[in-house]
């Protein structure tokens, strides 16, 4: 069995690495004894988005409501044939992952096979379940067993996930609104993106960014490189984004480089060191 747990959580680290270079460097910089669980649910988020972003070609809600179904069926049994859902479950016991966030998570990620205009009320529910609830999670790996600094942090780790997630928002509107046809933000003609309804958009985020900013600097240091690495590689995005004309947004999609990503690094390891955040 230690082989056949260690083969599943190797895949959830695999998964992590292949999909986001930036997000698993994060990863390596926490303390190793949180790692496995946070590579678990990434494995298992990246694969619920999949299902319901790549495989058109497929009955897509058949196979997201048997992947749903096989989620609580493995946290019950304690163990799934899956290797990806068989290594959330494992954190999920471990940790103590609420299950309200992972139906949250769930909900909205099914909210993209019902939906392709969010007024701003399915908006706030579908950014909560997406991301604001996996920050949740990975809060929950950070401090199991402390559920006091848990709730400190509860709503400066939602305020990030929430800028994280309209940065995602921003430099996708390519593939979400020219391919899927998806329209997150209510009221914007994307056809006709402004300047003035970019810098609004912009603003916005840069709030969260700001709500967030606080409750990174009173993470334990185990654990706050990695998310203040996060935090940066996704700020820098924004500038990037802010830098770009609204037409040029609309036609290609926006990425750290690779240089830039090494400053970033080198950058927040000092800043960390010396308590600069």
């Amino acid at each position: 069995m230690d082989i056949y747990r260690k083969n599943n959580l190797d895949c959830s680290k695999i998964t992590t690495r292949n999909y986001s270079t930036s997000f698993s460097l994060g990863v390596r910089m926490l303390s190793p004894k949180y790692r496995e669980g946070i590579y678990s649910i990434y494995g298992f988020v990246r694969y619920a988005d999949e299902i319901v972003d790549t495989f058109f070609d497929q009955d897509q809600r058949t196979i997201f409501e048997e992947f749903r179904q096989e989620t609580f069926k493995a946290i019950d049994r304690k163990f799934s044939i899956n290797p990806i859902i068989d290594s959330f479950q494992m954190a999920v016991r471990k940790y103590n992952i609420d299950r309200e966030l992972i139906e949250a998570f769930l909900l909205s990620m099914e909210m993209d096979l019902n939906y392709e205009e969010y007024s701003p009320e399915l908006l706030q529910k579908y950014i909560y379940g997406s991301a604001e609830v996996v920050g949740l999670m990975c809060l929950r790996v950070f401090y199991v067993g402390e559920p006091e600094k848990y709730d400190e942090l509860v709503a400066p780790a939602r305020k990030l996930g929430e800028a994280f997630q309209k940065v995602n928002f921003l430099r996708d509107i390519q593939e979400d609104f020219s391919e899927k046809g998806r329209i997150y933000f209510k009221n914007i003609d994307f056809a006709h993106f402004t300047e003035e309804t970019k810098k609004q958009l912009e603003a916005e985020i840069e709030k969260d960014f700001q709500e967030s900013a606080e409750g990174i600097r009173q993470l334990k240091k185990q654990v706050r490189l990695g998310v203040y690495l996060a935090y940066r590689y996704y700020l820098h995005l924004l500038k990037e984004i802010k830098k770009a004309r609204p037409e040029e947004i609309l036609k290609k999609r926006y990425r750290v480089t690779n240089t830039r990503k090494s400053y970033l690094l080198v950058n927040a390891y000092l800043k960390n060191a010396l308590n600069l955040l």
